[in-house]
């Protein structure tokens, strides 16, 4: 095979894996997040704790393992509260459970027709770096209850 042959062929090797992994790191940025369980553990005047437990739905071909997970969650744009989730891992084309806790913040309050999401970011290990990713959810009034009841 000639020198130029060879190179040629590396070349499409390449740029075959960058596409493929451009195209994974794009599906991975488009992980789905739900809220599955929400458990008042303490409420004091420093605001209530809860255990909260979110699943992650992986589009991706990418087993992605999850690292720090910090998330806020917004009334009309106002912070409610914050948590962490402990690290996890979220298999190729899975989904997994991650579970973590949730404060919120003295005297916070939202009304009925208020704005609620829950925004954070996830950073995840790969081969040879850790991307991080946003993610952002819009609960229903059903999830909103669920989620933080004592407001």
């Amino acid at each position: 095979m000639k020198t130029s042959s060879k190179v040629i062929v590396i070349i499409l090797v390449v740029i075959g894996v960058g596409i493929f992994g451009y195209t994974q790191y794009a599906s991975a940025s488009q992980i789905g997040v739900t809220v599955t369980q929400s458990e008042l553990l303490e409420e004091n005047e420093y605001g209530s704790t809860y255990n909260v437990e979110l699943q992650f739905e992986n589009p991706s071909l990418l087993a992605l393992t999850a690292g720090d997970s910090t998330f806020f969650v917004l009334a009309d744009n106002q912070t409610v509260g914050q948590g962490e989730l402990e690290p996890f891992v979220l298999p190729p084309l899975g989904s997994s459970m991650a579970k973590g806790t949730y404060q919120t913040e003295p005297e916070s309050s939202y009304n009925d027709d208020a704005t609620l999401k829950i925004s954070g970011s996830t950073k995840y290990d790969m081969l040879f770096t850790t991307i991080e990713i946003p993610f952002v959810l819009y609960p229903d009034k059903e999830q909103i209850r669920e989620f933080i009841d004592d407001s």
